[in-house]
């Protein structure tokens, strides 16, 4: 697909990417587009349409990740994307994987030993993606904001916060492996199908998500601590 731009309808990139269904709720922006233009919708919304589409492009193209037009963009609204985007985790894409993991495992033959390892990694995941996304829920994010009300560099909380965070990706590729590799005995095939699209596509979001943490919000921050209130806030 070509890069979006902001006169495209925004239901027909759905139609062809229903990948990014995730991520414009994210923007409060629900199914039932009609044939609006995206810079039209975002005007509905009071939304920044050059920072939709910047999200939108990065999210469907890997090789896609303009960094200097990111920087562009103020901290607060980078921030406020990546909170939503915890959100989304939290509350929809973990519980839709577990619900269809759950039901799997109950419909597949239980002499399959793997079975007991898939669910041992998942919820081994979870726990990591869940302590993540509280860390920056009770320290990263709020330390931020406040340094952007106070310009207060000494009291930025970043320890070990901007890590690469590639271990979830590789217990999310982990579980594949085992399912596609191991899995053994009987088992509902569509079932089987419904998880690993599932584990694919928060593959894919996390992938994205920290693209954005590590190499615009990180420098945004290491920028505002050494240039005390100099950037875009």
């Amino acid at each position: 697909m070509a890069l979006i731009n902001s006169e495209l309808i925004l239901s027909e990139v759905i139609i062809d990417e229903p990948s990014l269904i995730p991520v414009i709720n994210r923007f409060g922006i629900k199914l039932g587009l009609g044939d609006k233009k995206i810079r039209e919708i975002c005007e509905s919304k009071s939304l920044d349409t050059d920072f939709f589409v910047a999200i939108i492009n990065t999210f469907i193209h890997d090789n896609y990740f303009p960094e200097t037009k990111f920087r562009t963009f103020n901290i607060s609204q980078i921030i406020d994307y990546l909170t939503k985007t915890n959100n989304s985790y939290e509350r929809f894409l973990l519980p839709n994987i577990e619900s269809h993991l759950n039901f799997f495992i109950e419909r597949s033959d239980p002499s399959n030993a793997s079975l007991t390892v898939i669910r041992k990694f998942f919820s081994v995941f979870k726990k990591e993606l869940t302590e993540k996304i509280n860390n920056d829920k009770k320290e990263l994010f709020p330390s931020i904001k406040a340094m952007l009300e106070n310009c207060d560099c000494e009291e930025l909380y970043i320890d070990s916060v901007f890590e690469e965070n590639e271990s979830l990706e590789e217990k999310l590729r982990d579980i594949k492996n085992l399912i596609i590799i191991h899995l053994n005995g009987e088992y509902d095939q569509n079932l089987c199908y419904a998880v690993l699209v599932s584990i694919c596509n928060l593959e894919k979001d996390i992938n994205q998500h920290n693209r954005i943490r590590n190499k615009i919000l990180m420098p945004l921050v290491e920028a505002l601590k050494n240039n005390s209130c100099d950037i875009a806030l």
